[in-house]
Parts: structure tokens; sequence; C-alpha cells
């Protein structure tokens, strides 16, 4: 099996580097890659590419995902989170190659306190939503078998995280802000990318697997909950902080507008994707402890501070 990889240096393509290798042959495609057009911003370079390397199965890890940014730069989100897609999925149905695509709880409006399945209506708030939306409707249009995985709250312990920011603010303040009215799960991406490479050998085998699914670390917190595990956990390790016990504060979405709305439900139910796939999702503390494992040892202790 021949696997085509987009978005190979960014935090989800990083891991599936590592989870593809024992799948299939593995050719890693970013942006400034010479050997094959792989720029998003220009889409029809695209289905050249495919063309040329006609894998088997291609999988996308490249995303506009500056959410912000998006709201004034909407023509670029839209030429990398739809139409960009819609090429490389039209390139791999005359193939007959499949596409594993990540998708996101934005296209939800984030109301109400349920999770929602993948049947559930869309409604996105932010360009940044509605780019990634229409991605997933062009990829399902085309005809080719495919996997669209949304996922939410996304990080890894290389590059920039949430994580990091909170325990840099945490040594730097004597009180930090952070959300309390959003409700999500945090999700690991080595986590999406064991769940990728399971999921492809399976629907290989299986086409009927095929469709789009939920794909979620188990269990739900807030943005401050998330944040009293990091600071914690490091206070604990014996971290020297500057923020004091009671130093972090709750606060509501509206004390801190950002210019693209973000959904206050990020609940997505993964029941479909257990159930079919006969897969177990680990809870999100388990994901943020071993992140934690691996970048605490660069903030230092007490005793060496």
């Amino acid at each position: 099996m021949k696997i085509l990889l987009f978005g190979g240096n960014g935090q989800v393509g990083w891991e599936l580097q590592r989870a593809l290798q024992p799948v299939g042959e593995l050719v890693v495609l970013h942006a400034a890659s010479r050997d094959h057009a792989a720029d998003f911003s220009r889409p029809e370079s695209l289905a050249a590419t495919v063309a040329a390397v006609r894998p088997d199965v291609i999988v996308n890890a490249a995303a506009h995902t500056a959410v912000d940014k998006a709201e004034s730069e909407p023509a670029l989100a839209q030429a990398i989170n739809g139409d960009a897609v819609g090429v490389i999925a039209r390139a791999a149905a005359a193939i007959g190659a499949w596409v594993v695509h990540y998708g996101t709880d934005y296209v939800f409006d984030g109301s109400g306190e349920h999770a929602r399945d993948e049947d559930a209506p869309t409604a996105p708030l932010s360009v940044y939503g509605r780019t990634k939306l229409d991605g997933e409707a062009q990829l399902r249009a085309s005809g080719c078998p495919h996997l669209i995985l949304r996922t939410s709250w996304v990080y890894a312990a290389r590059g920039g995280n949430f994580a990091r920011t909170m325990l840099r603010l945490a040594a730097e303040r004597s009180r930090l802000n952070v959300i309390d009215d959003q409700f999500g799960a945090p999700t690991g991406a080595e986590l999406l990318a064991d769940l990728s490479a399971h999921m492809i050998r399976a629907a290989r085998a299986n086409p009927a697997l095929g469709g789009t699914y939920h794909a979620v670390a188990a269990g739900t917190t807030t943005w401050h909950g998330y944040a009293r595990l990091v600071i914690e956990t490091a206070r604990a390790r014996g971290i020297a902080l500057a923020l004091p016990a009671d130093g972090l504060a709750p606060i509501p979405t509206r004390d801190y507008p950002t210019p693209a709305p973000r959904p206050l439900n990020s609940r997505l139910d993964t029941r479909k994707l257990r159930e079919r796939f006969g897969l177990r999702l680990p809870d999100w503390e388990t994901g943020v402890h071993r992140l934690l494992d691996e970048i605490l040892p660069a903030f230092g202790t007490k005793e060496s501070a």
C-alpha cells in the first residue's frame, strides 16, 4: 500500500509520519516540498501530484487552522480548507484511492449541552468552520472512498500548545483568567494518528466502514479545567510558578472576545467510531498527562531555578 501524506510537518502530520510507517510505503509532503506540488494555497496544482504519486491512500493533515486570522483572509482559508480538499478528492476518485481527512467541531454552532453525533445539523459560526465544512462537502461529492475524522482541541508535544502557554503565563503572573464555559475534549495528535492507522487498515479491508466519524478523547472539560490540570501537575512536580494556588480564575467567553466566535459546546459523540471499529478512546486526562511528562522537564524545578 502506498500512502501520500499532505501536511507532514504539522502537529497531526508529524505524528502520522510515525503511525503510518508500519501501514505502507509513505510519501510525505508539505508546502515547501520540492519533488511534488503540495501548496494548498494553489489547489489546482495538487491534482498533478496525486496523479504522479498514484497512492492507494491519501491522508490530508494540511489545513488553515489560524481560526481568528481566517476571518480576515477568507479566500485563503477557502482555498486551503475547501477547494484543495475537493481537488485532492476528485483526483483520488480518478485513480480509486482513499482519502483520509480531518474535520472539526467548528462545523457546529456550539449550542446545547449534549454531545453531537455525526448526523447532527451543522451551522458553523466562523470562516474557519464554514471552509472546513465545505471541504467535507467537496470530499463527499467527489465519490471517492473516504474517512472524515472530526476532532477538537488538538494538541501535541511538538510546537506550541495550550499547556505550554499556561505554564509560561503561570511562571510570570499572579493571576490568570481562563475561559470556563466552553466544553470539549483535549485530543492528542498522537491519538488521532494512531486511530487513523487502525481505521485505514480496517476500511481498506471493509469499504463499508468509510464515512464520517467523530474522533476525540473521552470525557469533557473546559479550558479552565484543562489549565487547572496542567498547573496543578506542574506545581506537584516542583515547577517554580508565580501563580498562587487561588490565582487561576474562571471567566465566561464574553469576557474574552475574539474575531472568530467559538462554539461553547464542542462535545462530540464517538459511539459510531468505537462500535464500528472496535476501538477504545482514552480519557482526555491520560493524553494530557503524557504530554506533561514530555514538556515539564524543560520548565525546571524550584531546586534548579
